[in-house]
């Protein structure tokens, strides 16, 4: 029996339909310009030491921040550190995205992201690849690959590099993972991105950050070469120890707060909190305020359970000259 032509073609389609696997719904091709109006004190003033509100972090996440010191940048061997991807679309700088595609199909292959700020370049696979072994090295932006959700592309990142979530010390390890999604609306880009990490998170961390599209958008190189900023001796680190006191109580005092608020957790980030915090003791100077804070009240240790108990007067008041460069 011989088929009609536009039934052919027709059938045609519908087979081809059901075995080509779902092309891109949405282009996201272009500059995209980060809009600071969220957390713009965090992403570029900079945040304050020991300002850990809102994270749900773990008490090793948290030992890890107070350890933290802002020299550490000075170093030559961080100077030139990109963000990792779970916290590089919240930093400064143009994103460009592009795509690759097959030269005989057209199928999409890659997609790139690309910001300014120390060059990180990020490669999203779209052709249905396995993410690799987890012995597989680990790197800045990790081992990303993506699929579309009708209009928005949805991301997962494995691999990754130690990092951070946020630019006070607060660490990610590299067994954290990241699953990603894209929105555009018109001009306007929305990404949200969602962080896991068994080490340092207690529950997943969600972020949003705004971008609006630059037609006439340019980048320029970003070239970076490590120099000697701060002179020292051979193999010393800028760092705090354990014995000192946690950053969280200079922070609290500073701002009049509990230190069980500053010191974060995931209890903090819920509305509920708010309604906490007249019944949480606040943090007082004890003697001399350059000579650091006396001991907690009675029955409490250094803040929330399980960060030690009181540490011994050692830093000056309040976290001037510790908070991190703006990047």
């Amino acid at each position: 029996m011989r088929l009609h032509p536009v039934r052919f073609f027709v059938a045609l389609a519908i087979v081809v339909a059901a075995v080509m696997p779902a092309s891109a719904q949405i282009n996201l091709v272009g500059y995209w310009s980060p809009l600071y109006d969220e957390d713009f004190l965090e992403r570029l003033p900079g945040p304050d030491v020991g300002d850990y509100a809102g994270l749900p972090i773990t008490a090793a996440a948290r030992k890890r921040a107070n350890t933290w010191e802002a020299s550490l940048l000075t170093l030559p061997e961080h100077q030139c550190k990109p963000h990792p991807s779970t916290y590089g679309f919240r930093g400064i700088g143009l994103v460009r995205i592009w795509e690759d595609r097959d030269s005989q199909t057209q199928r999409l292959v890659k997609v790139h992201t690309f910001i300014q700020y120390q060059e990180q370049h990020r490669e999203i696979w779209m052709d249905g690849r396995p993410h690799p072994p987890d012995l597989e090295p680990h790197t800045w932006q990790g081992f990303s690959t993506g699929r579309f959700e009708g209009d928005v592309l949805v991301v997962r990142t494995t691999h990754l590099k130690a990092g951070w979530v946020r630019r006070n010390g607060v660490p990610l390890s590299d067994r954290a993972t990241m699953t990603e999604r894209f929105f555009r609306h018109d001009d306007l880009l929305t990404h949200v991105m969602m962080i896991e990490d068994p080490v340092y998170l207690s529950e997943p961390l969600v972020k949003t950050t705004g971008y609006v599209l630059a037609p006439n958008g340019t980048m320029d190189p970003y070239p970076c070469r490590a120099v000697v900023e701060v002179p020292r001796e051979a193999g010393e680190i800028p760092h705090h120890t354990l014995d000192e006191v946690p950053p969280t109580r200079e922070f609290a005092m500073k701002h009049d707060i509990p230190e069980d608020a500053a010191a974060g957790g995931a209890e903090t980030a819920l509305p509920e909190y708010m309604a906490k915090l007249p019944s949480l003791p606040r943090v007082t100077p004890a003697g001399d305020p350059n000579g650091g804070f006396g001991p907690p009240p009675p029955g409490r240790g250094a803040g929330p359970p399980g960060r030690g108990g009181p540490p011994p007067a050692g830093r000056g008041a309040g976290p001037g000259g510790r908070s991190g460069r703006p990047q």
